[in-house]
């Protein structure tokens, strides 16, 4: 068998299939191998050029094949697609890895490291908390008022309506030991959610970039750690309205014949992310519709022509391209005389 320089590698969890080809873009492998026989294959085989479309488990594959000498490229499944040519199944797909990885104007996805996964993952387990939490207050209350029983509006009031729920001595026995039930389970993820925020607090105050973008008013502890965890390296941009661009915070195009047609957001990228730099940015606009701080001459201006919804986009996309210039320069945010990002 002639030597591969480039391998495109369609992954799953238990069968990999391999095509690749040589320096004269002769197909020479086209096979399928469990997952063992895989490992063993890559091994043995002299440094070759790897593509692999960026999932789940990509970096973990894209780590082990590096050890092994190998250079390896993660292209997100949108950009693999256009090179398949008909039909859907595994070999289609390493062909079409084989042959997108080798275009010079090709976007790749950087492969984390174990710590940096690690760091997603404290962010998702978080994630996956706030919302069990919600559910759960969400259906309490929704039982209490069925017996008549309502509390006030937000997060902050569940508590209270629990306690005066299990005070009810006109409650049915078996409802009161059910809502004991959803009582010890609200109180139960309530204690793992501070435990997972105070590994989340405990990272951020030591990862420099972290602390640094949460200078930027708005952002926030949470923004800021998910900017640090997610983004790739800075490098990676041309400019701030790339990585704007990235996180789905600029506006789709429709161009055509000369005529320059935008519709709203793309909402590419990390949604969780982006939404927290929006509701950041909503958090801002709040305080500045109470009187708490001066919007600058900029956000003023678009608030006076603009509905508050796309003002806090702009305003959040905004929040991005000062990340960028921070993780860029290596400095902090500098406010300016009005509170807000100018």
């Amino acid at each position: 068998m002639n030597i591969p320089v480039c391998i495109g590698m369609d992954t799953s969890k238990s069968v990999f299939q391999l095509h690749g080809v040589d320096e004269n873009e002769v197909v020479v492998v086209r096979r399928q191998f469990r997952r063992a026989e895989m490992i063993r294959f890559f091994e043995r085989l002299p440094p070759v050029l790897v593509a692999i479309e960026s999932c789940g488990s990509s970096h973990h594959w894209a780590r082990l094949l590096q050890s092994f000498g190998h250079q390896v490229k993660l292209i997100p499944p949108q950009y693999v697609k256009p090179y398949v040519k008909r039909g859907k199944n595994d070999a289609a797909d390493a062909e079409a890895l084989c042959e997108a990885v080798t275009r010079p104007s090709m976007r790749f996805v950087p492969v984390k490291s174990k710590e940096r996964q690690a760091a997603c993952m404290l962010m998702t387990v978080r994630e996956r908390l706030v919302s069990v939490k919600s559910q759960l207050s969400n259906a309490f209350r929704s039982y209490a008022a069925e017996f008549g029983i309502i509390g006030p509006a937000g997060r902050q009031n569940v508590n209270a309506l629990i306690k005066r729920v299990l005070e009810d001595d006109t409650l049915p026995e078996m409802a009161r030991d059910l809502f004991r039930f959803q009582a010890r389970e609200y109180a139960t993820v309530e204690r793992r959610l501070k435990e997972i925020e105070a590994k989340l607090m405990k990272w951020h105050r030591e990862d420099d970039v972290s602390r640094r973008i949460a200078t930027i008013p708005g952002v926030g502890l949470i923004g800021s750690s998910m900017l640090s965890m997610k983004a790739p390296p800075a490098e990676t941009f041309r400019s701030g309205r790339d990585f704007a661009a990235w996180l789905g915070l600029t506006p789709k195009d429709h161009s055509t014949g000369g005529r320059q047609r935008h519709g709203g957001i793309t909402k590419a990228g990390d949604s969780a992310l982006r939404s927290t730099l929006i509701v950041g940015a909503t958090a801002v606009l709040r305080h500045i519709r109470k009187g708490r701080h001066k919007p600058s001459p900029w956000l003023a201006a678009l608030l006076e022509r603009k509905p508050p919804k796309l003002v806090a986009v702009a305003l959040a996309n905004k929040f991005a391209r000062i990340a960028w210039r921070l993780m860029v320069s290596g400095g902090v945010y500098n406010r300016p005389e009005a509170a807000m990002p100018t």
